[in-house]
């Protein structure tokens, strides 16, 4: 690694802290935290997008469903941005900003349940996936807590999918 390039991933180093991880550690633990921030923060408004646009003989447990996903996306959103200022970051949450970095796809434009079913397991895998990598990157640095973070947030997604998912496994 370059000087420059340490210098760099350094920047996203906001607040001095005690914590005793170490400054590159935190640097890139930070980086990942930002990451998955910009794809939670997504994955909450197309929750949304979802829970409000939804139409069909099964809107009422779709709509509630949509809706649930998107109550437990915020806790997400929240303990990931805490996590990220705890190790001394600056989080970066604006619409404008999450939609520069999301990595998910944007939300197609569903109409009924059945699209919007589809939308939402593509964004809950995508999303899952990411939180996958993340806790054996966290790992990889040393960062345990982090990791066990990332892994309660797998948890929880893994189990939307689940619960969305459902709607399709009957049909086939």
């Amino acid at each position: 690694m370059s000087a420059h390039s340490s210098i760099k991933d350094k920047r996203n180093l906001a607040y001095p802290t005690h914590n005793d991880l170490p400054e590159d550690a935190r640097s890139s633990l930070i980086d990942i935290l930002e990451a998955r921030l910009a794809d939670a923060i997504d994955l909450q408004t197309q929750m949304k997008q979802a829970h409000w646009n939804v139409k069909g003989p099964t809107f009422i447990s779709l709509h509630e469903l949509f809706d649930k996903i998107n109550e437990d996306v915020e806790e997400y959103v929240d303990l990931i941005a805490e996590r990220a200022v705890q190790l001394g970051g600056m989080v970066h949450g604006t619409a404008r900003q999450v939609a520069s970095r999301s990595t998910l796809a944007e939300y197609p434009p569903a109409r009924d349940g059945r699209q919007h079913v589809e939308a939402v397991t593509t964004a809950l895998a995508t999303f899952g996936k990411g939180v996958r990598a993340a806790i054996d990157q966290s790992d990889g640095l040393g960062d345990k807590d982090t990791a066990d973070l990332f892994t309660e947030v797998s948890r929880g997604v893994d189990k939307w999918l689940w619960f969305v998912e459902a709607h399709h496994q009957a049909d086939r």
